[in-house]
């Protein structure tokens, strides 16, 4: 009984690890996604904004976080169902959140650099070319931070971290190392045009200086195989940048 339960403890770990996502279901998921995203800040939001007087930044935090995010916690649990289960050794093995090495860390810290560069550039040509032009989604504006409004960025917070764990958990955890299975060394140039679609309801402007992210994070992760790495970029790269946003220093 005992070896039986060891054997279908590794049957159940070897088809998590190599189960395939092929690119068209890949995008598929992706494009479901951005649907729900498209929804939520061009129709839900503005709707809710107008109703209520209330900033659409407000809303973002509220919809976003349960009408977006936590929809990707959920359908990674599914997906992770659906490959036999959830077992102790998932969180390591499966969606390889393994501890960082120095390696790990210097790639991040490059991944970091080299996206606030490009992005930064992509922002000056943009600005040559386009004059001062407005890279905010209308579902995210908001008034600068002053004396009694701080307390936004305390309502920004949760919001942040459901936002960054859900996409990295269901992104870059349970569909690159099945796309990576399917699509071999191309599976991060597939993921980032999945992840590219994802952010359509951002426009254009955002899409474009966002694109520095959307490429180097996955292709950072598929070569180190640690979504730690993609926790941590993509938390760095978001959270300062609101930040500073809301203060009106960027």
């Amino acid at each position: 009984m005992f070896e039986c339960t060891i054997l279908l403890c590794t049957t159940r770990h070897a088809r998590m690890n190599t189960a395939p996502l092929s690119s068209s279901h890949s995008y598929l998921i992706f494009g479901l996604a951005a649907v729900l995203l498209f929804i939520q800040t061009r129709v839900l939001i503005p709707w809710l904004s107008v109703a209520t007087t209330v900033e659409p930044v407000l809303f973002w935090f509220i919809v976003g976080g349960l009408g977006v995010f936590f929809p990707l916690l959920v359908a990674a649990w599914f997906m992770l169902e659906r490959e036999g289960g959830i077992a102790p050794s998932t969180w390591r093995e499966r969606l390889r959140f393994r501890r960082m090495n120095a390696g790990d860390y210097l790639w991040a810290f490059v991944g970091i650099c080299a996206i606030i560069v490009l992005s930064g550039a992509i922002m000056h040509v943009l600005d040559s070319f386009l004059g001062q032009f407005d890279s905010q989604p209308p579902f995210m504006r908001f008034e600068v931070l002053g004396p009694g409004r701080y307390w936004i960025l305390l309502a920004w917070l949760p919001f942040w971290l459901l936002n960054i764990m859900g996409e990295e958990i269901l992104w870059r955890g349970v569909m690159l190392p099945r796309m990576e299975t399917a699509l071999g060394r191309w599976a991060w140039l597939h993921h980032g045009l999945g992840w590219t679609m994802f952010h359509v309801a951002f426009g254009w402007q955002l899409l474009l200086v966002m694109l520095p992210i959307l490429f180097l994070l996955p292709w950072i992760v598929q070569k180190r195989g640690n979504t730690w790495i993609a926790v941590v970029i993509h938390a760095v790269v978001n959270g300062p940048a609101f930040v500073l946003i809301a203060l009106g220093m960027l």
